[in-house]
This record gives structure tokens, C-alpha cells and sequence, in this order.
């Protein structure tokens, strides 16, 4: 179980890391006016793991603030996963 925790403390790390790289990778392309990543990429990237570091940085850089979908959607994100891992600790302990 020990191994199990490690390589899902791994994971977590470096989703966190991608969604802090993606989120300044967009704001410094908006701020030039060029392609940017798109809203479902960086939503995918928040379910996936990385919704608190996203949250986080978007605070941080001030990106994305204005928009309901991300300013609600994340923290909601991130109450489901908080929920998913509460119901799955439930199963495994009993």
C-alpha cells in the first residue's frame, strides 16, 4: 500500500506542476496576443489532479479571475475530488 501512496504522491506532484506550467504558458500568450491553451485543456488538467495548484497560480498571476467558469468551476473540481477520495477511503476501510 506504502508503493501505492508513493507513485500517487508522484502523480500528484507533477499534474501540479503541469497545471502550474500551462496556466503562466497562458497568461504570458495572452498577455502577447497569441495562441492560447485552450479552457477545456486547462479544465481537464484541474480534474485530473491539478485544481488546487491551477487555483492557486490563476490567484497568483491574476489569470482568469474575471471568469465564472473557472473562478466557481475549479473550486468545484475540487470539492468532487475531495468527495471521490473520501468515498473510496470509506470502501477500502470499511
Amino acid at each position: 500500500m506504502d508503493f501505492v501512496f508513493y507513485i500517487l504522491n508522484i502523480y500528484l506532484v507533477v499534474i501540479n506542476l503541469i497545471a502550474i506550467i500551462i496556466t503562466i504558458h497562458d497568461k504570458r500568450t495572452a498577455i502577447k496576443h497569441k495562441w492560447r491553451v485552450r479552457e477545456s485543456t486547462l479544465l481537464v488538467v484541474s480534474a485530473f489532479g491539478g485544481s488546487v495548484a491551477m487555483y492557486i497560480t490563476m490567484h497568483l498571476i491574476r489569470h482568469k479571475t474575471k471568469h465564472l467558469k473557472f473562478m466557481l468551476g475549479i473550486p468545484l473540481i475540487f470539492i468532487l475530488q475531495c468527495v471521490f477520495v473520501f468515498v473510496i477511503w470509506r470502501l477500502v476501510n470499511g
